[in-house]
């Protein structure tokens, strides 16, 4: 009980979004080369490291009000299954392991994991409590997953996928934002108060805007790749099903959508195939 708790404090789930330093080979098609999968470990583990330091920190900060939350009630600090003092040393030694993981890679693989502990550490101390500076700072951070994947792998960050990355990862945490606030009503500034100063219909009209962008750049991304262009169906439909989703008060964070909800699971695997298939199995690029 006492390890299971330790382990879900980390959020290990949430590990999923560090294969963003997997896009560039990906996408680049380099990816299946001898030794990449191996090169690409490394920094993995930093990142990963780097974020379940970045969670604990933030659910140590917040434990007092999660206690009140109707989801994050259950969570290891807030529930008090797992005690501030073992979740410092933690904090600690996955700052430590994340650190050394990164010198092993490059010294700016470092810089940029650094970045993103700082932004990840302001955001918990008082960022994540101004209106639109929250979004941004979680957009920042899939950013510096992808800077850090480029960096890693000796690739090159071309214009449109870095667009492309940014705005979904703003369309993304706006439609958490959303949820979040309909979920907790009236009372959603208590708990989270940057929810209390977006207007009535600033987050959806925010969320439908940035989804129609993520659109448009991931087309101009794959268009110069004619292999790829028949994948903007695909991210269309995701893109609707997930502010289905949201709307429909199912939940808005991106991870746990993307693990519970089938349709969005089997688009995931149906693009990933796809776009495997036009780079690997045809030489598309």
């Amino acid at each position: 009980m006492i390890i299971s708790s330790h382990v879900k404090l980390l959020r290990p789930h949430q590990w999923l979004k560090n294969l963003m330093l997997f896009f560039p080979p990906f996408l680049g098609g380099v990816l299946f080369q001898q030794g990449m999968f191996q090169r690409g470990a490394i920094p993995l583990a930093s990142f990963c490291c780097a974020s379940s330091a970045a969670y604990v920190y933030n659910d140590l900060r917040d434990r007092e009000k999660d206690a009140h939350h109707p989801k994050k009630k259950d969570r290891p600090l807030a529930s008090g299954a797992v005690s501030s003092h073992a979740a410092v040393f933690l904090i600690v030694l996955l700052l430590l392991l994340s650190t050394a993981f990164a010198l092993l890679v490059s010294l700016h693989f470092l810089f940029f994991v650094w970045l993103y502990l700082l932004l990840s550490f302001l955001y918990s101390l008082k960022l994540k409590e101004i209106p639109l500076i929250d979004i941004f700072c979680i957009s920042a951070g899939f950013l510096f997953r992808l800077e850090a994947g480029g960096e890693a792998f000796g690739l090159e960050i071309s214009e449109w996928l870095f667009l492309s990355v940014f705005l979904l990862a703003l369309f993304l945490s706006t439609g958490k934002r959303l949820h979040e606030k309909n979920m907790l009503g009236d009372g959603c500034g208590g708990h989270r108060p940057a929810l209390d100063a977006y207007p009535q219909g600033f987050l959806e009209g925010t969320m439908y805007l940035t989804g129609g962008a993520v659109l448009v750049t991931y087309t101009m991304y794959v268009i110069s790749r004619h292999s790829l262009v028949y994948t903007v169906p695909l991210c269309c439909f995701g893109l609707l099903r997930f502010m289905l989703r949201v709307k429909s008060g199912k939940g808005g964070d991106p991870t746990e959508s993307l693990l519970h909800d089938r349709q969005l699971f089997i688009v995931g695997i149906v693009w990933t195939l796809m776009i495997g298939w036009a780079i690997y199995g045809r030489g598309g690029m």
